[in-house]
């Protein structure tokens, strides 16, 4: 058993291999982080625009950096944790989450400031890929299903963050100024780190030293893997004015990273297994679709109800707090039903639905109607979200999990990427009726291919499945 395949020795007590609090808290606290700062930043673009004598692009960089960053390190950190141990990544990720922190408070310029956001994404991406293998090697101690309760606590921690995340980051942004955004992970690293070290189980100590370790591990991958999907994501971020050289230089990136990964023993991105293992790999494109459909409503709704039926920003997070509040009580229902399959169909004909009635809305439509799309766009939000974790959990090899969990949000990020583009080519210079029609009707498309791959995708389990031993 590897040092990043076990998390406990062969002594351990029952007791010891419980998922109770002890052992989730510092799983759910830094899973937070990286939705938490996504959405902090909302409110503090005009500001820190201000400050910096700015345009919009140019901090629209604050949000892609990001992004992009998560997109390339969730599975770079999940790799890491698959060779290194996922705790000592872990703590690797939380401290640097703290050090960017440090960085944007005192950034003297735009620059640097997008130099920190990038740092809390790559920072940041650590927990997840890690809480999934952590979890893992613990629940195959446990033997059983998969632990969809523990699978629905993190993605509930995650949700919960996405909708406290606006109202932080303004009432920050009010009482302490922009910097604060980032300031504000510094002592949430430090409780990460506490958490960590007291209630995570060790590592297993490493069978060869550090140097083989590193020797063995697939750099030029990582590196090809990254160029890749920064030229994909370039070419999404501008639609309204593509750059089609662009796309040739991904295909013939991605090209050489296949190429590079057929050739090595332990490749950072493990073709072989992504054609062998097909259920896994339809995931992650459903994954794909479900992503662009979630964040066109989440920032795309928004936008429209301050522009369209003139609501102010406050009253428009009001207006989608019900998205949140089902989607958070839809996580729950998802995490303790022992189907995989139909809580999946379920969310993807939710989402059709919410699709579809949003050509029916205009500015003077009733509150109550605004609120009806919210709670529709809710139960795919939970439902469809934690069968998709649990379908990942059940297809990705035990070994591979942290670089499979990372490529799954990888799938994510990219999806949030191509959202923010569907949105800028569909509303244009503003988001009024016939910008939110137009929306729509493209969700409306996207979101009836979602419906047909998942009613017909039968390598999705129908139910939970014997979480596999750690090998």
């Amino acid at each position: 058993m590897s040092a990043a395949q076990a998390g406990t020795d062969a002594t351990t007590t029952p007791r010891e291999i419980s998922l109770g609090f002890r052992f989730l808290a510092p799983l759910c606290f830094g899973s937070i982080l990286n939705p938490i700062n996504s959405t902090m930043i909302a409110t503090a673009l005009s500001p820190i625009r201000a400050d910096f004598h700015a345009t919009v692009a140019q901090t629209g960089w604050l949000i892609a950096g990001l992004y992009l960053a998560s997109a390339i390190a969730q599975p770079t950190m999940g790799r890491m944790a698959d060779v290194f141990g996922p705790r000592r990544v872990y703590l690797f990720g939380l401290l640097m989450v703290a050090v960017a922190g440090i960085v944007g408070v005192w950034a003297p310029s735009l620059l640097v400031l997008i130099a920190s956001r990038v740092a809390l994404g790559i920072g940041t991406s650590a927990a997840y890929p890690t809480a999934m293998a952590i979890l893992r090697a613990r629940a195959a101690k446990l033997g059983g299903p998969p632990p969809r309760r523990a699978l629905s606590i993190l993605t509930f921690s995650a949700i919960t963050t996405l909708v406290i995340g606006p109202s932080l980051g303004g009432a920050l942004t009010a009482w302490f100024g922009w910097q604060s955004i980032f300031g504000v992970n510094i002592p949430m690293a430090l409780i990460g780190i506490a958490l960590v070290l007291l209630w995570t189980p060790k590592d297993a100590p490493r069978t060869a030293p550090a140097s083989r370790l590193l020797a063995e591990f697939d750099f030029i991958g990582v590196g090809l893997f990254g160029i890749t999907i920064l030229t994909l994501m370039l070419f999404l971020m501008n639609l309204q004015h593509p750059h089609w050289l662009l796309l040739p230089c991904c295909l013939i990136l991605g090209t050489a990273l296949v190429l590079h990964s057929l050739r090595r023993p332990r490749p950072f991105i493990d073709v072989r297994m992504l054609a062998r293992n097909r259920p896994l790999t339809l995931t992650y494109v459903r994954l794909g679709f479900y992503s662009v459909l979630a964040y066109s409503m989440l920032y795309g709704f928004a936008q429209w109800l301050e522009n369209g039926p003139g609501f102010s920003s406050a009253k428009a997070g009001l207006m989608t707090l019900p998205l949140s509040i089902v989607a958070a009580a839809c996580s729950i229902i998802g995490g303790r039903t022992k189907g995989i399959r139909m809580p999946m169909i379920v969310g993807a004909v939710a989402m059709l639905a919410g699709c579809v009635s949003l050509l029916f809305l205009h500015s003077a439509s009733a509150t109550v109607a605004f609120l009806g799309v919210g709670l529709l766009f809710g139960i795919p939000q939970g439902l469809y979200n934690t069968s998709n974790q649990a379908a990942m959990y059940v297809q990705a090899p035990a070994a591979e999990m942290g670089a499979a969990a990372g490529l799954q949000r990888t799938a994510l990020y990219i999806g949030a990427i191509a959202a923010s583009s569907l949105l800028g080519f569909a509303y244009g210079t503003r988001p009024d009726d016939q910008g939110l029609h137009h929306l729509a009707l493209a969700m409306s498309i996207l979101s009836a291919l979602l419906v047909l791959m998942t009613i017909f995708d039968r390598t999705v389990p129908r139910a939970a499945l014997k979480s596999p031993a750690v090998n």
